[in-house]
């Protein structure tokens, strides 16, 4: 057949030769993270969302097809490279490897972050600097955060951007420079280190404003030089391979049409050379009952979750038509096959050209949809097509549809050009219709695609002005999420000669996103707006108007936001040319098409005053292609002491190259065994449920999968348990009965993951629900019906309470009774999700690798699970990307069940859960309820305090009976006066809730500012003079923290808010706001400033030392590397500790230690890596044992030296082999009477609020953190910094939702969004402080105050309510401020000015 090509894949993956063959048995659909993952030795690209490959559907939500997100968190960005042989011309682009399908990449160079550069042979720079500026923590995003940068840089260089740079800088802007990484998810560092690393490279930095690195001293103004940076040089990225050049060329005078399938052989791939090809392949495979699935960019597949497997795919990108642009004066005419970032530089170039702003601005609105490395595959006709076919929540066909484009498309043999809004409304496409072409006209005052009028010259008068802007509300600013709801919108003005008003000659007005089928023009509106004066009254018609328009289909979420949202936008675009506002052109500013300061949505606002002449608007330069910075500033400030070297030094992250450089081995980076199967989770979907029987169905004879493994496979001798803390076992399996919407309750094995994956989803469960009560699924229905866990029987878990509550409330002058907060819950969001690999051996013996916290723990309950002695399970991890809590409990049955399958198949077994599995079956940060009463005096003195406290923990204990002592020790930050307190923890059918960073910790941090800010909303008062009131005195701070022991000199908190008060300017900028907020109507700010005290608790610690033959060190501890830097401070202080031989520090030992992994047979009693205290007590165990080895070697030391005088290191442990010194030592360290104190630290934020789509921007956090004496600032510096974004996304982005049967369906990046890197604090300044020994984080962030200042103007507080309090809903993500600022307020303030005119 015409259309095979080459049987034969011919490729290139760092210079090396690859090939696939297209014609046989293999996986068609194999993407090519799968293939550099299962078949080369570049593991650096990481699965992190999974969202390119098939994951299992269990859910029945969507029987069709699965919601994912394309290329969901990019760390599997690599950069491909294409050579034109005929122009001689190489093109680099980077991509998503999980969406991109191996057998496409005929003749490319695929460079991973391998190909960059090694430690053997030689790290780039880009490696090196992110090493050196700390911008990686647990390293699972690094490579594709490197590959992302490398990407920006190379095509930088290709376009010969700027000029020749300065040496050791590239052509990148500092803006563009932190933009190459907005579409990379990060949850360790808090994006702001990553931001520095891609700012040293780029033309116009400063390198004194980069944070604080490994190359020069931070503060030392004169030390910063790109010098001293690792140096970078153009043309050291993705060199393409001759070989494959040559190929190329001698492959040009080849016919490609006698390049057909072998003989016989049926081909898996066809990549059809015109149009004509296509309909007879179309029509040959018509009668083949083989799946077959049409591509370009295959990006769909990340929106669109393959449910099945692909026998054949169709691959456009050959039809030379498909990829054709053609311009005129008229407008531009763009192949369905070209990549969205193509199209932005075609539509810029031909802006700019044409000074046709509309071509400018949807460009920029582009580079709003999705990130570089999707839009660099995703093609501008799939876009539309899945608009068109799928209900896509497209913003390019809305913004598109208001332009009046227009779409040439092929039934069949019949070809026409129709209107996009017509082509929109047409039936569904199937693969019978080709889109062809796009055709954007150019836009002129007289009309579309006038060709006889180009743009006015100055001087002109014109008979018609144009305006036109696009705008979206979406959670994060800069691609990546989905809108609310996005519109463009284009008006055609004239102005009344008489009254000199402004009147709309034509508008399009075009609304999408917001729960619809496709964008859609809002006709109705448009006729009330054509042809009269634009006044107050007509836009207040044509709102109403709208809003009955855009109404969400029935179950969409948030649907009266949306329809809001279409409102202020309509509002934003006419407002400034209303009879009541506008101004002669002469008295105005042209601000509005400014790029927005929140969220990146409204690109003119109504604050705005347009000049309506065709000079003032038709030469509008386009807003994202400036140089507007994500971070406009940051400042890190360190105490270093030297007393202790290497500890106490902001040393490089040991580790932080070979993450960087994809050299890092993590669990599933380790080569599969021989024989090696995958495994998936079977869960269930029902919360309470009998579970009668697991079948795989007929659909799966042909996945080759092997076996299902469930309870009834666990050996004589084992129990049915999955996991294992000090409150008891919880099962690994829903046997008999499953408890919880996604309980595991069997385990698919197959021969890929892939397979593995898709026989899971076709699982069949067969469940009843017979002689079982309603399931408890909410915490009120636990109360209802006394479902609790018991605490009472664990005194220690119980803090004190003070005082006499009834007394305390007798002496208040005003009260608070029964105030109620509702939190929700959070998802971890490591990047590497949970993952073990089980490997059987002898005599009943297993190893097994485990992603995890606890490593004795995961021996442990695999041992009780198999019915073995611990001694026959060695489980090692080396490294854990990412944890926060979830890879401590919630591991151990990924493992255990990895474990079991190993162990009755007798074949080694790995499992690495997709993302969406890993949501619904790990849970999260427990919700709760807490209501409180409070009693106060008149000058804010709180007397009395007591909360009611319902924890929801899930269907078992897990470690939840420990978060009501951490929950009340958070909240005892402040002097309650009497305080006291009742807390519960619910039973409940929900998925169960574990340790999560800062757990119950975090909550009660956020309660009491929520009763502080009560408190003060009550009295009128200033919310930071009230928490001033009620600060802690040493004296109180005794009485709530008895056992810490606090004197007047380690209280520090009352300072630390003095210097953060001082240091943000506090006052200043209060004054600042206050007059911000009185001449701004439509944004508002607010300031709060948060203190936080931290009980830390030590726990027993293992570390062991031993120094080998030629006087390298081995240190083992119990404690995991999860990213928190535990091995850096561990190797500090082995090289201090043993350095103690010589006084004179004259030995530098640091580089010749090693921290060896984890091994559960190597070091015992290695407990839990949580509580952000192990890498101190590690660091202790560590000491101990070096001490031990020091006492050892000093006698022998004294005697060599009074011997030959000086005494080296070599020399001393080549003498101490020889005389029989032991030298290897373990310790466990055990904590006294003096393991718990109080660390203190306080943040101020700065919030702006866009009141007319809830957007919220933090303008600046100051940070102060009283960490103790640091054992590495830098580490602890980073520490705080993810620490603080973190919470930002829990407080402010991050929406975790289920159904009514509790399943989560926030389960992928499409649905939960974590923060970014341009959500993160604009000025971000953090200070440690080293007053004592230890440290901790600061987790806290609002927007309270600047809605407040909202609520007050426009008067939206509750009905009855005389105080402007509100509760904060949390998270406060768009649609909830947007609530709280009034749903309707662009309606009221039009109202109010009918009412002055009239």
């Amino acid at each position: 057949m015409d259309s095979s090509p080459q049987p034969v894949v011919v490729f290139a993956v760092n210079g090396e030769r690859f090939e696939l063959r297209r014609d046989g048995d293999d996986d068609p659909g194999e993407t090519l993270l799968e293939f550099l993952r299962s078949r080369t030795r570049f593991t650096g690209p990481k699965l992190g969302c999974g969202e390119g490959n098939p994951i299992p559907n269990q859910t029945n939500q969507t029987p069709a097809r699965l919601i994912a997100n394309a290329g969901g968190c990019g760390a599997c960005v690599v950069l491909v490279s294409e050579y034109d042989a005929e122009a001689d011309e190489v093109t680099h682009a980077t991509v998503s490897a999980c969406l991109t399908l191996a057998r496409g990449l005929h003749h490319r160079a695929v460079t991973t972050t391998e190909g960059l550069g090694s430690s053997r042979r030689g790290l780039h720079a880009v490696h090196e600097r992110f090493a050196g500026f700390h911008a990686s923590q647990c390293g699972y995003c690094t490579p594709g955060m490197c590959m992302s940068l490398a990407g920006a840089l190379v095509s930088a260089e290709g376009k010969g951007k700027g000029g020749s740079p300065r040496p050791g800088f590239s052509r990148l802007t500092a803006a563009e420079a932190e933009r190459a990484v907005a579409g990379n998810l990060c949850r360790c560092t808090g994006y702001r280190p990553i931001a520095d690393a891609c700012k040293s490279f780029a033309a116009d930095v400063d390198l004194e404003d980069l944070g604080l690195n490994c190359f020069w001293n931070k503060g030392d103004d004169d030390d910063a030089s790109v010098s001293k940076l690792p140096p970078y040089k153009e043309g050291s990225i993705a060199a393409f391979p001759e070989f494959l050049k040559d190929e190329i060329r001698s492959s040009l005078g080849v016919d490609r049409s006698a390049s057909s399938a072998s003989s016989g052989s049926v081909s898996s791939w066809y990549e059809p050379r015109s149009v004509e090809e296509y309909y007879k392949l179309i029509g040959s495979l018509s009668h083949d009952k083989s799946r077959t699935k049409v591509v370009v960019g295959n990006t769909s597949t990340g929106v669109y979750r393959d449910t099945e497997l692909y026998d054949r795919y169709i691959d456009l990108r050959a039809i030379p038509e498909l990829n054709s642009v053609s311009k005129d004066d008229k407008g531009v005419n763009i192949g369905a096959a070209t990549s969205i970032s193509q199209v932005i530089e075609i539509l810029r170039g031909e802006g700019n050209s044409y000074k046709d702003e509309v071509f400018c601005k949807i460009a920029d609105h582009m580079e709003k949809v999705a990130s570089q490395f999707v839009r660099n595959m995703a093609s501008l006709g799939g876009n539309l097509i899945m608009a068109q076919r799928d209900e896509f929540a497209s913003d390019i066909a809305t913004v598109l549809l208001a332009a009046g484009s227009s779409v040439c498309i092929q039934v069949s043999s019949e070809r026409m050009n129709v209107m996009l809004e017509k082509f929109l409304d047409m039936p569904p496409c199937d693969c019978k219709t080709l889109l062809l072409s796009i055709y954007i006209p150019h836009c002129t005052p007289s009309g579309i695609s006038s060709s006889s009028e180009s743009v006015n010259k100055a001087g002109d008068k014109p008979a018609s002005s144009l305006l036109f802007e696009t705008y979206r509300a979406a959670p994060r600013p800069l691609g990546n999420a989905v809108s609310y709801l996005n519109s463009a919108c284009l008006a055609h003005l004239i102005s009344d000669e008489t009254s000199g008003n402004c009147m709309l000659q034509k508008i399009c007005l075009a609304f999408g996103a917001y729960g619809t089928q496709h964008a859609i023009r809002a006709t109705n509106v448009e006729n009330i707006l054509v042809g009269r004066p634009i006044t107050a009254s007509l836009l207040l018609e044509a709102c109403r108007a709208l809003k009955k328009t855009i109404v969400p289909v029935e179950g969409t979420r948030h649907a009266a936001y949306r329809s809001s949202l279409a409102v202020a936008f309509l509002f934003s675009f006419l407002y400034p040319i209303t009879k009541e506002t506008f101004k002669p052109v002469h008295a105005v500013h042209l601000k509005g098409h400014t790029v927005s300061k929140n969220n990146g949505n409204l690109n003119c606002g109504p604050n705005t005053r347009v000049d309506v002449s065709l000079n003032g608007i038709n030469n509008v330069k386009s807003d994202l292609h400036s140089n507007d910075r994500i971070l406009e500033s940051s400042k890190q400030v360190v105490e270093i002491t030297e007393d202790y070297l290497p500890v106490g030094i902001p040393a490089k992250k040991v580790g932080a190259e070979l993450q960087a450089s994809g050299q890092a081995i993590y669990v599933d980076d380790i080569p599969s065994p021989k024989d090696c199967l995958h495994g998936a989770f079977v869960y269930s979907t029902k919360p309470l449920a009998h579970v009668k029987s697991i079948e795989l169905g007929p659909s799966t004879e042909q996945l080759k999968s092997v076996a299902i493994v469930t309870a009834k496979d666990i050996p004589e001798g084992g129990n049915n348990i999955g996991a294992n803390t000090i409150f008891g076992p919880e099962p690994l399996f829903g046997d008999p009965v499953t408890q919880c919407a996604g309980e595991p309750l069997g385990i698919v094995v197959a021969e890929t993951q892939k397979i593995a994956n898709i026989a899971a989803s076709r699982a069949l469960v067969n469940y009843s629900m017979e002689n079982l009560d309603a399931p408890i699924l909410s915490i009120e229905e636990a109360v209802k019906r006394s479902s609790y866990f018991d605490i009472e029987t664990i005194p220690f878990l119980l803090p004190q309470k003070i005082g006499d509550f009834s007394k305390g409330m007798a002496e208040a002058d005003q009260k608070i009774h029964s105030a109620e907060v509702n939190l929700h819950s959070q998802y971890y969001f490591y990047m590497e999700t949970q993952t073990a690999l089980a490997i059987p051996e002898e005599d009943n013996c297993m190893v097994v690798y485990s992603s995890t916290q606890c490593p004795e723990v995961a021996q442990e309950t695999i041992a009780k699970c198999l019915g073995l002695p611990c001694h026959n399970i060695r489980v090692i991890t080396r490294r854990v990307g990412g944890g926060f809590g979830g890879k401590a409990v919630r591991s151990l049955p990924v493992a255990t069940a990895c474990a079991l399958s190993a162990y009755k198949l007798q074949r080694p077994v790995r499992i690495y859960l997709d993302r969406k599995t890993d949501m619904i079956m790990t849970g999260g940060r427990h919700p709760m309820k807490i209501r409180y009463s409070v009693g106060f005096k008149s000058n804010g003195n709180i007397t009395a305090l007591h909360i009611e406290l319902l924890i929801n923990a899930g269907m078992t204990t897990d470690v939840s009976l420990v978060i009501p002592h951490n929950f009340i020790e958070a909240l005892k930050k402040y002097n309650w006066g009497a305080f006291s307190y009742d807390a519960k923890v619910c039973k409940t059918n929900i998925a169960t809730r574990s340790a999560m960073r800062g757990p119950g910790e975090v909550q009660g941090s956020y309660v009491a500012e929520a009763i502080i800010e009560h408190v003060a909303s009550v009295l009128s008062a200033d919310a930071n003079l009230v928490r001033q009131r009620n600060l802690h005195t040493v004296e109180s701070l005794m009485l709530y923290h008895s056992e810490c022991m606090e004197d007047a000199l380690a209280y520090t908190l009352p300072s630390i808010c003095d210097q953060l008060i001082t240091s943000a300017n506090y006052q200043h900028h209060l004054e600042m706001i206050n007059s911000f907020n009185k001449s701004n109507r439509w944004n508002k700010r607010g300031l709060s400033v948060v203190p936080i005290v931290h009980k830390f608790f030590c726990k027993a610690t293992p570390g062991k030392v031993s120094i080998l033959n030629d006087g390298s060190i081995a240190v083992e501890v119990g404690g995991i590397e999860l990213g928190q830097g535990l091995w850096t401070k561990v190797k500090q202080m082995a090289a201090y500790s043993l350095g103690q031989l010589w006084a004179d520090k004259s030995q530098d030992l640091l580089e010749r230690v090693r921290i060896i992994q984890a091994d559960t047979l190597s070091v015992v009693q290695g407990g839990w890596t949580t509580g952000s205290t192990t890498s101190e007590c590690s660091c202790e165990a560590v000491r101990c044992a070096s001490s031990i080895l020091v006492n050892r070697l000093k006698p022998l030391k004294e005697q060599l030296q009074e011997k030959q005088g000086t005494v080296s290191w070599d020399e001393l442990i080549l003498q101490a082999k020889m005389v029989g010194v032991d030298l290897s030592a373990r310790e466990l360290y055990v904590p006294g009477a003096s393991s718990i104190y109080l660390n203190y630290g306080a943040a101020a934020s700065e919030v702006e609020i866009d009141l007319l789509t809830g957007a919220v921007t933090i303008l600046r956090s100051d940070l102060i953190y009283d960490c103790g004496r640091s054992l590495n600032p830098a580490v602890d510096l980073g520490q705080v910094e993810g620490a603080f974004i973190q919470g930002i996304g829990f407080f402010m982005n991050e929406e975790y939702l289920t159904n009514s049967d509790g399943l989560v369906v926030s389960d992928g990046t499409w649905t939960y969004k974590i923060p970014t890197v341009d959500t993160i604090p604009k000025q971000f300044n953090v200070k440690l402080l080293n007053s004592g020994f230890h440290k901790k984080r600061v987790l806290s962030s609002k927007a309270r105050e600047a809605i407040r200042a909202a609520r007050e103007e426009y008067d939206c507080s509750r009905s009855g309510s005389s105080a402007p309090f509100f509760d904060l809903e949390v998270p406060a993500i768009m649609p909830t401020v947007k609530e709280l600022c009034g749903l309707d307020n662009v309606e009221k303030y039009l109202e109010s000015l009918c009412s002055v005119v009239r």
